[in-house]
């Protein structure tokens, strides 16, 4: 067990004034940018890197600038964040705003070194506290404040690196930090939903190359969340058990598509994939997120994660663009019946042939897949 697993400590948390119990990471090292927002550093055992002053000129930061525009057509929130479009496009590796910053006079994250960073995104498409948005009465336009909160994790300081290339106790190290912000944006004021997530691959409309995700605090249930939510209810009600449960019994029953099968876990093909590759991990009992994993759990995880990851590097001559999804949920209410799990998925169809969204998919949610499920399925057990 490695110091990150030895330096636990129990600690209680609300979501939405829901409790849920976990096993915290030794608390992070704690800083403020230069127009206030919040900088986070998770360290490795023997590592404590120690933050300079952010001394960029940078403007000052006005919380609270996007909005929620509710579609009446669909009965679904669209998030305007306009000041998204002055975010950093595409910069040369030496202008990198994720590598360290000695001098506190460049990137977002200034100190000589780190391990796994987080920060306030700089372009938030949320940010701000308060109620949640609830869905306006009568006719007309509707809108509300866009509340919330958007953060980047820098996997590395490693700009050329990947989270596959990553040793497996900077891994975990990056799993705990995912458990430490989905607890704490978990508590903020109006968050319904914790999002976790990483695109990788130019392919895939990256603009900053360095190894990094982000994680949004939603004040709403998010469409596709809610649309999962309201099949598990039903699956209840006709079936008296879990969606997500009864879906992976089976898949480990078929056996045809699953690419590995532990103790602790199940990674598997969905019968019914949309994404040329799509790979989705489950815990082999029900959680609502990763809180709910114990230390086992965790380490099998983060391992599994892992193999996936360098799966997909091998499937091709080249690393496969990706994008990577953990579906959270509070547990409670509405959100009772949520699995946790992750679902990875490529729009590489072939070595040389992309998976564009178009018509079917862009306009109709009708989702075409080229590629039969089993197949990727056998592909990535032989990349073993």
């Amino acid at each position: 067990m490695s110091g990150v697993q030895d330096r636990h400590q129990s600690a209680a948390v609300g979501w939405a004034g829901r409790s849920v119990v976990f096993d915290s990471v030794t608390a992070p090292t704690r800083a403020k940018l230069a127009d206030g927002r919040d900088l986070l550093l998770f360290s490795l055992p023997g590592h404590r890197p120690t933050p300079v002053a952010d001394r960029r000129p940078l403007p000052e930061r006005v919380v609270g600038q996007s909005q929620l525009r509710y579609d009446r057509t669909t009965g679904q929130w669209v998030i305007i964040a306009a000041l998204r479009q002055e975010r950093t496009y595409k910069p040369p590796a030496d202008q990198c705003p994720l590598c360290p910053s000695p001098t506190g006079l460049t990137g977002e994250i200034p100190v000589d070194d780190y391990d796994v960073a987080v920060f306030e995104n700089r372009f938030p498409s949320l940010s701000g506290t308060g109620d949640p948005a609830a869905v306006p009465a009568g006719d007309g336009f509707a809108a509300a404040p866009g509340i919330g909160r958007t953060e980047v994790i820098c996997f590395s300081s490693d700009h050329t690196g990947s989270f596959a290339g990553l040793a497996p106790a900077h891994a975990r190290l990056v799993v705990e930090a995912w458990r430490h912000r989905t607890t704490e944006l978990m508590g903020l004021p109006g968050v319904e939903q914790v999002f976790c997530f990483e695109n990788r691959g130019e392919e895939i409309g990256v603009t900053l190359t360095h190894p990094h995700g982000q994680i949004y605090g939603y004040p709403y249930l998010t469409p596709r969340t809610a649309a999962m939510l309201s099949q598990a209810r039903e699956h209840r009600k006709r079936h008296g058990g879990n969606l997500f449960a009864d879906l992976l019994a089976q898949e480990a029953a078929d056996g045809s598509r699953v690419i590995a099968r532990t103790e602790r876990f199940t990674v598997f093909v969905p019968f019914a994939a949309r994404w040329p590759v799509e790979v989705h991990i489950y815990p082999n009992r029900f959680v609502p997120n990763l809180l709910g994993l114990d230390e086992d759990e965790i380490g099998e995880f983060t391992e599994l994660y892992l193999d996936v990851l360098r799966r997909f590097d091998r499937i091709y001559a080249a690393p496969l663009p990706y994008m990577s999804a953990l579906h959270q949920y509070s547990g409670a209410g509405s959100q009772a019946e949520g699995y946790f799990h992750v679902e990875l998925m490529s729009v590489r169809r072939s070595a040389g042939k992309l998976k564009y969204l178009a018509a079917s998919e862009s306009a109709m949610d009708a989702f075409i897949s080229d590629v039969s499920p089993e197949t990727v399925a056998q592909r990535l057990r032989e990349l073993a």
